[in-house]
């Protein structure tokens, strides 16, 4: 059995994406981050780095004690290799594999959380925070246009890229780009969206920066406000 720690961030739907894609035995444990349980006492035990997504495998394959973990990467790789699939496994399959994952945990996903955040969280506009990030974010939109022109997912077949990419795209309209101008991305999107366990995933769940977040204060200083002394 495995827990997951879960708040329904692009970052945390990554994981519940491959849960409803393996049918692999899981427990959601919710995380509320706008009231601060990523800082409670045994969540850092599993998550240092107070963030989600975290899990603990009670049946690790080499049949030891339970094992924490945290990076939606990792926890990706882990999971993609306790069951054999979505992961290549020859040498060269399994290096583009790991070479697009962690340009997307490098690059899509930091460029488009500091784009939704000045765009949607940032209290008050900073227009060249805003601009610098959107045209980041469109940049890299273009990298993976480019890619899917004569390609069907990612790397090989449906795989661990593709559910790390796809959260990163869904907010597309809140970051400020519009998929008509990515022919070859919009088509990969609306594959992985009309897949059923994409479906499932995403019941309930919005753009997170659709609309200017309303934060109160203490949400934001859980959320934001964390510095080396807290």
């Amino acid at each position: 059995m495995i827990d997951l720690y879960f708040s329904p961030t692009p970052n945390g739907l990554k994981l519940k994406l491959f849960m409803e894609e393996s049918g692999m035995p899981h427990r959601i444990v919710p995380v509320s981050l706008s009231r601060g349980e990523q800082f409670a006492p045994d969540f850092l035990q599993v998550s240092p780095n107070n963030k989600i997504p975290a899990l603990v495998d009670h049946a690790p394959s080499d049949g030891g004690e339970p094992l924490a973990l945290f990076e939606s990467a990792a926890l990706l790789v882990y999971l993609a290799d306790k069951i054999g699939r979505y992961i290549a496994t020859d040498l060269r399959g399994r290096a583009l594999t790991l070479q697009w994952l962690f340009w997307q945990v490098g690059g899509l996903g930091p460029m488009g959380g500091q784009n939704g955040h000045f765009r949607a969280h940032a209290p008050e506009p900073v227009p060249y925070a805003i601009e610098r990030y959107t045209r980041e974010t469109q940049r890299l939109y273009g990298v993976l246009d480019k890619h899917l022109a004569d390609r069907e997912f990612i790397v090989g077949d449906y795989s661990i890229v593709d559910m790390a990419c796809y959260p990163w795209v869904f907010p597309h309209v809140g970051l400020g780009q519009d998929l008509a101008q990515f022919p070859h991305l919009s088509r990969w999107f609306a594959a992985i969206a009309a897949r059923p366990a994409t479906q499932r995933t995403y019941v309930g769940v919005h753009d997170p920066y659709a609309k200017k977040a309303d934060f109160s204060e203490e949400s934001r200083r859980h959320l934001f406000g964390q510095g080396t002394k807290t």
